[in-house]
Parts: structure tokens; sequence; C-alpha cells
């Protein structure tokens, strides 16, 4: 039986627009942290074909030949991603799935908007 991806904070992951005010620190840091993992062009194109997939998730094994490069640099991308919530990690046997966390993706681009 498939287990449930967790849910993520998103208030947790969310800050408040770069824009509106001086941001608090620990908000700077953390929009920084994603901003940062999505600084790598390989990682961007990883995002993508998650998010061209129907449902939006992808298996580690169908990332590695569209990029590439080896399924332990692959796997390192997407640890940099996880690490910052903007995929989640789901292991099924011996693959590990990828599902992009919308809620992340919102948070971004509202801390970016005026």
């Amino acid at each position: 039986m498939p287990r449930s991806l967790p849910l993520v904070d998103v208030a947790a992951a969310c800050c408040s627009p770069v824009t509106g005010g001086v941001l608090a620190a620990e908000d700077a840091e953390r929009l920084a942290r994603m901003f940062k993992a999505l600084g790598d062009p390989t990682r961007v194109r990883l995002l993508s074909l998650i998010a061209a997939q129907p449902e939006r998730e992808a298996c580690i094994c169908d990332l590695v030949e569209p990029v590439g490069l080896s399924q332990p640099t692959v796997s390192h991308h997407m640890k940099q991603l996880v690490e910052v919530g903007i995929v989640v990690r789901e292991q099924r046997g011996r693959w590990a799935f990828y599902r992009l966390v919308e809620e992340t993706f919102a948070a971004l681009s509202a801390a970016l908007r005026p």
C-alpha cells in the first residue's frame, strides 16, 4: 500500500515579500537557501522534468537519462531540492520518487511579488 507524502508547513516555507519591507534575518536566510538551490541549471531542469509529469512526480530512474548525469549525481541534486522543501522524496521499493511541493513554489513566487 503506498504511503502518503508528508505535508509541508507552508507557514515555515514562505516568507513575507522581499519588496514588502525589511525581512527578518531568518526569513532572508530561508529564502536565500531556496533560491540558491534553484541557482543550478541541472536542478531547474530536474524540476521541469518532474513538473511535466501528469502527477507532478517522477522516479529517480526517469530523471537520470534526460539530464545526462549519473544516478548518484542526480540524487545529490535532488537531495538539495528536498532539503529546502521544493520537492519531497518517497521511497518505493528500491526507487525514490520525487514530487513537487506546490505550496513552496507559491511561497517563492509570493516572496518576489511587489
